[in-house]
């Protein structure tokens, strides 16, 4: 699923294209994309684009008369933007935006049709989509340290919660609790002074390196190859593969359809954190530790 470095880079790159121009119109490829009644798409017509914005993992097209376009990702929606009039992919093609400049071409490879295309009318609509994850940007230690304190959850589930912390998923939060040092299995109500310090400060600079990164390696093109598996990622889908301080096989863990990575010898001192499945199937067997992993 697109986050926040990934929404950053679309945003960017959506302002350059559409800011101030009219959307021309909608073309609807998949009738389960289109999740709102009102306003309708005829309404949209015309409009011209003032801002570009995301709340949470949503990205917004605000138009004029306070009518926002909104669009949810989801785990396998993405965006491409093509010559005027582009028709849309047969197989994968949900939602078409036209514009004299070009083409936004909303695509989903799976499915599932999870993405989402939503028509707002008024600020106070859109607030309610919002799911009311604060912006680490946007708030101080204290205020990052209270809002974690907060919830019972660990700060692997806190980080992506969108009603927690806004725009973190299951990629990058794998790679800030690496560069925190920190397991994810850890409740955030229990966190030391310093660890939460440790741990806003790697937010803030894991997300500013990556939407680094995207930006600098997108260059003047449109993003076109938006993945939650970066090659120089250091424990994010990398199973197996050497940590890249200590060159311990990186770990995971398994639930429903996401999947964690983190070192055992720089996260969490060695021990292994069950997997549920795998646990449950070696029982008594199942290593604790990576020493016996690695023997």
């Amino acid at each position: 699923m697109p986050e926040l470095p990934d929404l950053t880079v679309y945003v960017d790159h959506l302002r350059r294209r559409v800011f101030g121009t009219a959307l021309r119109g909608i073309r609807i490829g998949s009738p389960f994309v289109l999740r709102s009644v009102t306003p309708t798409l005829e309404d949209a017509r015309g409009r011209r684009v003032e801002d570009v914005t995301r709340i949470a993992k949503q990205l917004v097209m605000e138009l004029t008369g306070e009518t926002f376009v909104v669009l949810h990702l989801m785990i396998a929606g993405r965006l491409r933007w093509q010559e005027p009039g582009r028709a849309l992919p047969k197989r994968n093609g949900l939602a078409a935006f036209d514009f004299d400049s070009g083409t936004l071409i909303f695509t989903e490879a799976s499915r599932k049709r999870r993405a989402s295309l939503r028509l707002v009318a008024g600020r106070r609509a859109l607030e309610e989509l919002n799911p009311g994850g604060l912006e680490v940007f946007d708030i101080d230690l204290t205020a990052f340290a209270e809002r974690l304190r907060a919830t019972p959850q660990t700060v692997k589930r806190a980080l992506t919660d969108q009603r927690v912390f806004a725009g973190i998923g299951n990629a990058y939060s794998d790679e800030i609790l690496f560069h925190a040092r920190m397991s994810p299995f850890r409740l955030g109500r229990n966190l030391s002074d310093a660890e939460m310090a440790s741990l806003f400060a790697a937010c803030r600079e894991v997300l500013t390196e990556w939407a680094r990164r995207l930006g600098e390696r997108t260059g003047d093109d449109f993003p076109s190859k938006v993945t939650a598996f970066q090659p120089q990622m250091a424990v994010h889908g990398k199973y197996r593969q050497p940590c890249p301080v200590c060159g311990a096989p990186v770990q995971r863990i398994l639930r429903a359809e996401n999947e964690s990575n983190y070192c055992a010898k720089c996260q969490t001192g060695g021990r292994l954190l069950a997997d549920r499945s795998l646990s449950r199937l070696l029982k008594d067997t199942y290593p604790r530790r990576i020493e016996e992993l690695e023997g």
